[in-house]
């Protein structure tokens, strides 16, 4: 690190958990962000801001009026732009030294499979049962710790399922895709502005810990959030040893 960096980041090098090590391997580190809405604006700052040296972003979607009640990365002059493009302002503007790779485009089983591959950490951002599971499924199958975040209404969750341990379950085990799981929209349901950043910012912090060694992950727990009265209820989620994603098969 350089005198710059040393002062940048000097917050988290006088933790004994991350220390210079730990920010070394941050500023080393490739995390893949899927999804630059309400929980990813957060995550992407989060890790601007914390020096993670190369951030892929993916969302399809572009900047509307009614995202910025809670998305925090995009401002009204970039209304109509690209999310992935108008985030990618908002952590340069933070963090000039960040490689940022926007990419415009639907986190379909073919992309994932090229992005995850080349990642340290994903975190998984978006807001729809059928590619939170084509997130896990190339998670599983490249062995990368995923953190999944989701929020609406007025109710979070965080986890963390992470590959790489064979006791760890992974998205499938506690969601099966077979599931028959009720689709259910901001757009359509609402949620609380920050609530998406409570959540988003534990997806963050989550991923910072994975890189850097520090603390304990979420991963064999999951963390739900009832915004209404801010209670916290911590669940322990078993591996499934049937699980169609993460179970081996003959």
């Amino acid at each position: 690190m350089n005198d710059d960096q040393l002062l940048r980041y000097s917050r988290h090098i006088l933790l004994d958990d991350i220390g210079i090590e730990g920010q070394e391997r941050l500023l080393a580190a490739h995390a893949l962000v899927i999804g630059a809405g309400g929980l990813g604006s957060p995550v992407a700052l989060y890790l601007a801001t914390a020096g993670i040296g190369h951030i892929t972003l993916v969302d399809h979607d572009t900047v509307d009026l009614t995202n910025l009640q809670r998305q925090i990365a995009h401002s009204l002059e970039r209304v109509g732009q690209s999310k992935v493009e108008s985030a990618r302002t908002a952590m340069q503007a933070i963090n000039p030294e960040v490689q940022i790779n926007a990419v415009h485009a639907r986190a379909d089983a073919a992309l994932l499979d090229t992005l995850v591959a080349q990642a340290d950490v994903v975190l998984d951002c978006c807001d729809n049962f059928a590619t939170r599971h084509a997130v896990n499924a190339a998670c599983v199958r490249h062995r990368k710790p995923l953190v999944s975040g989701a929020a609406i209404r007025m109710d979070g969750q965080i986890s963390v399922f992470d590959a790489r341990d064979a006791a760890s379950p992974c998205y499938a085990c506690v969601f099966p895709p077979s599931d028959d799981f009720e689709e259910t929209r901001c757009a359509v349901m609402g949620v609380l502005a920050p609530l998406v950043g409570i959540i988003g910012a534990m997806q963050a912090a989550e991923a910072i810990k994975l890189i850097s060694g520090a603390g304990t992950s979420l991963a064999g727990r999951l963390q739900m959030l009832d915004a209404r009265s801010m209670a916290w209820n911590d669940i322990r989620i078993p591996r499934d040893p049937a699980c169609a994603v993460c179970a081996p098969h003959p």
